[in-house]
């Protein structure tokens, strides 16, 4: 297959023959210094497995969705060879980010404390571009820069919110509250949203009952434990 993109996590193939495209989903993971954190926009390190279980939760939180019919482009997953096969949507260089509670770079920002609730919740958007530092941007700008059309920009914070009502009462069930994510978001060719790229710790901090945070490499696994015994 041939490689259109690669990203952090992930690489964005085309099956030349078919015309299908997908995603494989590396081993790598986001963070600095040795210490892994969703939050951070560089490679931290490499964890073996971590693809995989990556897609498995993915795949699984993809599904969820489109049981509450809110569309993805996601289509299957190959586990064992850490592809997921996806629609073909045209995704802008931008992240839609949702907050419960003050956490990570927010608190950093606006010299917040940690854990203040946000009712209702705090929305932003934010351009994908590491060598800014994702900056914050406008529905003005968005449309100035072709990312979205007129009314785009309402109409994806919409599905946000309702991806993060289902996101978090699943997440409460493994005994996980939700503190803030992050979604991409696609367009076909008649400008319908699909949620984009993933659904996994990468794109979430969450906290468990102790009051810890943990890393997206360990509540991956624990999500994955939980979703299999769920199965069992």
């Amino acid at each position: 297959m041939k490689s259109i993109y690669e990203g952090k996590t992930k690489i964005v193939l085309l099956n030349e023959e078919t015309g299908d495209y997908f995603l494989f989903f590396k081993d790598s993971a986001t963070g600095e210094n040795g210490v892994f954190d969703p939050g951070f926009n560089t490679v931290g390190g490499s964890v073996l497995g971590k693809g995989k279980v990556g897609l498995a939760v993915s795949k699984y939180f993809f599904e969820l969705m489109e049981a509450n019919g809110i569309p993805t482009h996601y289509l299957s997953a190959d586990l064992e060879k850490c592809l997921m096969k996806v629609r073909p949507v045209t995704v802008p260089k931008l992240e839609f980010v949702l907050r419960y509670f003050t956490a990570g770079s927010m608190c950093r920002r606006f010299s917040l404390e940690k854990g203040i609730p946000f009712n209702p919740p705090y929305l932003e958007v934010t351009l994908k571009d590491d060598a800014q530092g994702d900056p914050l941007i406008s529905e003005r700008i968005c449309i100035m820069k072709g990312f979205l059309k007129e009314g785009e920009y309402d109409r994806v914070l919409d599905v946000l919110v309702k991806a993060g009502d289902v996101l978090r009462k699943e997440l409460k069930k493994f005994n996980l509250t939700l503190l803030d994510f992050k979604l991409e978001f696609g367009f076909d060719e008649n400008r319908k949203i699909y949620i984009a790229d993933e659904i996994t710790p990468d794109i979430w901090r969450v906290q468990d009952e102790a009051g810890n945070i943990p890393n997206q490499i360990d509540c991956a696994k624990l999500i994955l434990s939980k979703i299999n015994s769920k199965s069992e």
